[in-house]
């Protein structure tokens, strides 16, 4: 893992075509641009899982309570016996 020091406005470059700037830190929240090929999927770490667990209980690999006691651990994720809506993409 590679870890960098950048300051608002700056940036740093993945490969020839991936920029991503630091837009601003405030409060302990660090907000990123990121600009890539439209090609390339970009999804936040708790979707990615979010998606995983989704697919591995349409697979019948995980059993459907356990999909919603995993997302109800989610922050901001409403409790209760409501099934979650499908993340949109």
């Amino acid at each position: 893992m590679l870890i960098l020091q950048r300051k608002s406005g700056e940036s740093l470059y993945i490969g020839e075509d991936i920029q991503v700037t630091v837009v601003s830190v405030e409060a302990g929240r660090v907000r990123l641009a990121i600009e890539a090929p439209r090609s390339l999927s970009i999804l936040r770490s708790e979707l990615r899982t979010v998606m995983e667990e989704n697919r591995n209980a349409a697979m019948g690999s995980t059993a459907p309570t356990d999909l919603l006691s995993f997302l109800s651990g989610i922050k901001g994720h409403p409790t209760g016996n409501t099934p979650p809506a499908a993340p949109t993409l």
